[in-house]
C-alpha cells in the first residue's frame, strides 16, 4: 500500500470509528434521559456530534497510532480495531428504575453499533449484487465506497462484540452486576479497579482478538449467502 493508500484509508476509518463511537455513547446519554436522568443530556451528549464524545487519547491517538502500525505492519487485516470516546455521566439514583435503567442504559451502546453495522452490512450486501466482489470491503479495493462500507461494518462489529463483553469497566459488566448477588460485589469491585489495566494488556497480547475473529467469519458467512 502505498502512502496514498495508506492516508485515504485512514481518513475513512477514522471518520467511521468517529460515528461509531458517537453514536455509542449518544446511545447511552438518550436512553439515560429515557430513564429519568438528564446528566448526559443536560451536558450535550445527547447527539451524534463526534466533538462532545471525543476523548483525545482512546479516539485518536491510539486508533491512528494503531491503525498505522497495523497498516505497515502487517497490511490490513492486522490493524487492530480499537477506540473508546469519554465516558457517558449517568446518575443512577435519577433513573426511574434502577435495575431497568442499569440494563437498558448499558446496551443502548451497543445497540446503536448493530443499527449501523445493519446498515453497512445491507449496504455490502446490495453493492454485491452489483458486481462487488466481499473482498473488496476487507482491504482489497480501493474504492472509497467500499472501503467505508466495509470499516462501517468490521469497526462496529468491533465495539458490539468487545462491549458485550462482561468485564469493567465494559458495558457487559454493568449489565452483569445488575444480576450478580451482593456477595459478589468485592470481587467485582476489586476487578474494576485494575478493568481497565487488563483489558489494555489483553489487547495488545492479542487475547481480544481471538475473542472477535469468529464473529467476523461470521459475518463473512451471511455476506456469502
Amino acid at each position: 500500500m502505498d502512502i496514498a493508500d495508506l492516508i485515504s484509508h485512514l481518513v475513512i476509518y477514522m471518520v467511521v470509528l468517529l460515528l461509531a463511537i458517537s453514536a455509542h455513547e449518544a446511545g447511552h446519554a438518550w436512553v439515560s434521559y429515557k430513564n429519568g436522568d438528564d446528566t448526559a443530556f443536560m451536558l450535550g451528549r445527547v447527539t451524534l456530534n463526534p466533538i462532545a464524545h471525543t476523548d483525545p487519547i482512546g479516539t485518536l491517538l491510539i486508533p491512528m497510532v494503531s491503525f498505522l502500525f497495523g497498516a505497515i505492519g502487517g497490511g490490513l487485516a492486522s490493524i487492530p480495531l480499537i477506540g473508546w470516546g469519554k465516558p457517558t455521566p449517568v446518575n443512577p439514583r435519577k433513573w426511574t428504575n434502577y435495575k431497568i435503567g442499569n440494563v437498558t442504559v448499558s446496551i443502548a451502546g451497543v445497540i446503536a453499533n448493530l443499527i449501523l453495522l445493519t446498515i453497512g452490512f445491507i449496504a455490502a450486501k446490495v453493492m454485491i449484487s452489483q458486481g462487488f466482489d466481499i473482498g473488496d470491503f476487507f482491504g482489497q479495493s480501493n474504492n472509497p465506497f467500499a472501503i467505508l462500507v466495509g470499516y462501517v461494518m468490521t469497526l462496529n462489529l468491533s465495539l458490539f462484540v468487545f462491549n458485550l463483553l462482561p468485564f469493567p469497566p465494559l458495558d457487559g459488566s454493568k449489565i452483569l452486576q445488575t444480576f450478580l448477588p451482593e456477595s459478589a460485589e468485592p470481587i467485582f469491585n476489586l476487578l474494576e479497579q485494575y478493568g481497565f489495566l487488563i483489558l489494555m494488556a489483553l489487547i495488545y497480547i492479542g487475547v481480544l482478538r481471538l475473542v472477535i475473529t469468529p464473529f467476523f467469519y461470521g459475518l463473512i458467512y451471511l455476506l456469502r449467502s
